[in-house]
């Protein structure tokens, strides 16, 4: 799994990256929210976990702003605010959870593992060899570890839990976008091509005037 954390306390960061480490993640971590913001923009991650009072952008403005753009990374706060208040507002932006400062770093691996198993980031769909990671967004073929961004898994996910079935434009809109802000019919052309790209051979049968299908079996 790959963590980004922001934690403007360098010591407490060096602590909580090296016990991430030990554990098995793979972490990037920043003191700065700019930076953190910029990485999420450029790269995939499995899990947040966010300080609030960091530089330039604090924690509640950078998941508030992933939420609104439909980023639903599984995200954790870790901070020393402790009122009430701050507890509702960090769910309320759309949190997963909320670790007050100070604690112990078994409990933050517990809470790690508790949204693993809810979110099912673990979890494998294989075909032909190939193993899908929907929720980390990655697929392996053979020695090769391809990363994929959110809306590309969840693509792929849909043709592939719908296997042999021919699927429009319009039901992949249907079924992925949730807001109003939907893609055009050429947008999703346009991921399919990208996840043509990824295989090294056709999975796509492209059916006129109807939509595409995933066709695992290929003979």
């Amino acid at each position: 799994m790959k963590i980004l954390l922001l934690e403007d306390d360098i010591i407490l960061q060096e602590i909580m990256s090296e016990f991430l480490q030990e554990e098995g993640y793979d972490v990037e971590a920043y003191f700065d929210g700019e930076k953190a913001l910029d990485a999420i923009a450029s790269r995939t991650f499995d899990m947040l976990l966010l300080d609030v009072n960091v530089p330039n952008i604090n924690g509640f403005e950078i998941l508030s702003y992933l939420r609104e753009i439909g980023n639903t990374t599984p995200a954790i706060y870790i901070t020393s605010l402790s009122g009430i208040s701050d507890l509702k507002k960090g769910f309320a932006i759309g949190a997963d959870d909320y670790l007050k400062k100070p604690f112990e770093l078994e409990e933050l691996d517990a809470r790690i593992q508790r949204i693993v198993k809810v979110h099912r980031l673990q979890d494998e769909i294989e075909f032909d060899g190939i193993k899908f990671i929907p929720k980390a967004h990655q697929l392996l073929s053979g020695n090769t570890l391809i990363e994929m961004r959110q809306k590309e898994a969840q693509v792929l996910e849909y043709f592939v839990r719908n296997s042999g079935k021919i699927i429009s434009c319009d039901e992949i809109i249907e079924n992925i976008w949730e807001d109003d802000n939907v893609p055009t019919h050429a947008t999703i052309r346009t991921y399919i091509k990208n996840l043509r790209k990824m295989f090294d051979k056709d999975y796509f049968d492209n059916i006129k005037g109807e939509g595409y299908r995933f066709n695992i079996v290929r003979t």
